[in-house]
């Protein structure tokens, strides 16, 4: 079986292993104790601490342990929007972020605060002129990834910092995806990780918040973690994240060069492999290990279990593996085809012959699911000058697909209008119309659900 799924969590690194098993012995006591077991505990934290702060580029006491990722990024957002309250109540955030940072965002408006999501291109990356427009004298805090989950995207984060930095506004950049390949730049303010992403145990979490940085944090508190994060340290966990950061850092320039020529072999062959495929994600500025790419007339989790019946481990952002039957919302903020998404995340080590087997059993893969779905055959004469295509209650790929059916049917200049009540239709029928070179007119509501119209333009 070929482990391609790093993006939601990297193997445990060996190095994370041994000093997990070799901490358990001295990291069990509490380390706020002045006997002998709390003073060895106390080292082991405090080497950590130090450990993780030269990784990050900032001071130990800036360094706090959490539960996790996801936690991290909770305390950072909810302890600056509290300590920069008097500031006022608006909140900067990517259309992108992580689903934590969203989240946060979501429950700040609830609250009675204000949120600006800034938009992205079609590769997914922010203009850091768009996050400067969108900086106010009440911002009270800026959210940026510095890589994104889905596509890989890097953030211009460095550029962002500065505009955030000459208004007086702290940012917090999400790491947790690209901090095992090395440290952020720029003049940010607070930063996020989550060990399980570069080969540490799950369940622990980094927060870094910069000196100066006015912060309050929320809940029950206690001495523990300067007070930002409540509980008793899970040290050898601690200790584990850390060594494996170090370990992979040390092998990060080495192993990047090698994952990005294994993904650009995906990149570039994927199309010529398989038909109607879009590659996502910006060709260059991207992490080194992550390629997406969506294909037409395919269901998103029929083809994961093809792939998994293959040997391999896949994820996607597709709306077809989602129980809410929208689509992710990075490809919806990106506006690129959603319907039969893969994401491809190589961790360190993978093998180059591993890839060439996924190219291999990927066309049949594809083929399989939209046999099984019944995707279009060659267009037909023209018979009518518009056609309706009735798709209400079925879920995406199928409104795409019946669209693709009958679109030779109609002259060119002639019209398709798609009823449909499937939110990733919205998405997924422009996104086809740029791949097959149609035009797409438009939206409008219908008696049930919305009519997408397409004309034929050749």
């Amino acid at each position: 079986m070929s482990y391609f799924d790093a993006a939601s969590a990297a193997p445990l690194h060996p190095v994370a292993r041994q000093a997990l098993l070799a901490s358990l012995d001295d990291g069990w006591a509490d380390p706020a104790r002045l006997y002998r077991e709390g003073r060895k505990a106390r080292l082991l934290l405090d080497a950590a601490r130090e450990a993780a702060a030269e990784a990050v580029g900032c001071r130990a006491d800036e360094v706090v342990f959490t539960a996790s990722g996801t936690r991290a990024v909770h305390t950072g957002v909810a302890g600056v929007l509290a300590g920069r309250r008097r500031v006022g109540r608006h909140l900067i955030v990517s259309a992108v972020e992580h689903s934590s940072v969203l989240h946060s965002a979501e429950a700040f408006e609830a609250e009675g605060g204000e949120v600006t999501r800034v938009a992205v291109n079609r590769a997914g990356a922010v203009d850091p002129s768009a996050y400067a427009a969108a900086l106010r004298p009440d911002s009270a805090l800026a959210c940026l990834q510095s890589a994104n989950h889905e596509v890989g995207t890097v953030q211009p984060v460095a550029e962002v910092a500065g505009a955030c930095r000459a208004a007086g506004v702290p940012l917090l950049v999400d790491a947790a995806q690209s901090l095992g390949w090395g440290p952020v730049g720029g003049d940010w303010s607070l930063l996020a990780a989550s060990a399980h992403k570069w080969g540490g145990p799950p369940g622990v979490g980094l927060l870094v918040v910069r000196k100066g940085v006015r912060f309050a944090a929320q809940g029950p508190v206690d001495e523990r973690e300067s007070g930002r994060v409540p509980g008793f340290e899970n040290i050898p966990a601690v200790v584990a994240a850390v060594a494996s950061l170090r370990a992979v850092r040390a092998e990060a320039a080495q192993e990047a060069a090698r994952l990005r020529e294994l993904t650009e072999r995906i990149r570039a062959r994927v199309p010529r492999l398989v038909p109607d495929v879009e590659v996502v994600g910006d060709p260059e500025r991207r992490l080194p290990g992550i390629v997406t790419f969506s294909c037409l007339y395919a269901d998103g989790e029929a083809l994961l279990h093809e792939l998994d019946r293959a040997g391999f481990s896949v994820s996607s952002g597709s709306s077809c593996t989602s129980s809410t039957l929208t689509p992710s919302h990075v490809l919806k903020a990106m506006g690129v085809l959603s319907e039969g998404n893969v994401r491809v995340s190589l961790p360190p080590g993978a093998a180059g012959e591993d890839v060439e087997r996924f190219l291999d059993v990927l066309p049949a893969a594809v083929a399989g699911v939209r046999e099984k779905l019944g995707a279009p055959a060659p267009a037909v004469r023209a018979r009518s000058e518009e056609l309706v295509v009735d798709s209400l209650g079925k879920r995406c790929p199928i409104p795409v697909i019946e669209l693709a059916k009958v679109i030779g049917e109609v002259p060119v200049g002639g019209t398709v209008r798609v009823l449909s009540d499937d939110e990733a239709a919205r998405l997924d029928i422009p996104a086809w119309c740029q791949m097959r070179g149609q035009e797409y007119v438009g939206e409008e509501p219908a008696e049930q659900g919305t009519a997408y119209l397409v004309r034929r333009t050749g």
